[in-house]
């Protein structure tokens, strides 16, 4: 069974780092395209950062370029996003995706998706 568990998110003063992790069972990481997004209340989901299948290609939404490292450790089958300078605007419930389909670019669609973890708040506050 295909899962996605993530991890690190909390609070954090304004200006600080949090590394989010996302872990995957049931099948290799490696394999799939990646993604990190975001919902904040009131807000609909937004792309953060993603990763395409194998060639190591980002996206990264404008708010977060600069600040924000996509990354994936095949070795460990977890994929992670580097959050630093954070920002009270940051704050959202954070979430990781991942699709079977191959892909050649980062999606940055939330529907071209097929699993999802289960979400983790960060919160960026003084």
């Amino acid at each position: 069974q295909v899962q996605l568990v993530e991890s690190g998110g909390g609070l954090v003063q304004p200006g600080g780092s949090l590394r989010l992790s996302c872990a995957a069972s049931g099948w290799s990481l490696g394999f799939y395209a990646l993604g990190w997004f975001r919902q904040a209340p009131g807000k609909e989901r937004e792309g953060v950062s993603c990763l395409s299948t194998s060639d190591g290609r980002t996206f990264y939404g404008d708010s977060v370029k600069g600040r924000f490292t996509i990354a994936r450790d095949n070795a460990k089958n977890t994929m992670y996003l580097q959050m630093n300078s954070l920002k009270p605007e940051d704050t959202a419930v954070y979430y990781c995706a991942a699709t079977k389909s191959y892909s050649n670019y980062p999606r940055t669609d939330p529907t071209g998706y097929d699993y999802w973890g289960q979400g983790t708040q960060v919160t960026v506050s003084s």
